[in-house]
């Protein structure tokens, strides 16, 4: 494990300006309150507003409504509007949400390791 860790680290060294800007683009949004619990609710099967309220603990409608809107606009999430009577609004996953949670998963993983609230 070590090993890996250390070609890792010697990897990360060389990263430039332009990698390091994105990289810290992505991580801001996904750092944004609620935006990572909102993404994994998506993963768990949410698509309705009323779905993302009830997996995403604590958030208010308004900052949902807002987190939803955000993380559509950066692609991450499609919005689907259902003709139908009352109108249904869905929210699912896109690819590049997909992809995103795919690479933020040794994340998830090193936090249920060492959570400090445990």
């Amino acid at each position: 494990m070590q090993d890996k860790t250390e070609r890792t680290l010697a990897d990360l060294r060389r990263i430039n300006d332009e990698t390091c800007r994105k990289f810290q683009s992505g991580i801001e949004l996904v750092g944004k309150r609620w935006s990572a619990s909102i993404l994994l609710a998506a993963a768990r099967g949410a698509e309705r507003f009323t779905d993302y309220y009830d997996l995403v603990e604590g958030i208010s409608d308004r900052l949902l409504a807002q987190r939803l809107r955000e993380l559509e606009h950066h692609q991450l999430l499609k919005r689907t509007v259902l003709a139908s009577t009352p109108v249904q609004i869905r929210y699912t996953l896109t690819e590049r949400g997909r992809e995103l949670l795919v690479g933020l998963t040794p994340l998830i993983r090193w936090g249920e390791k060492w959570d400090s609230h445990e």
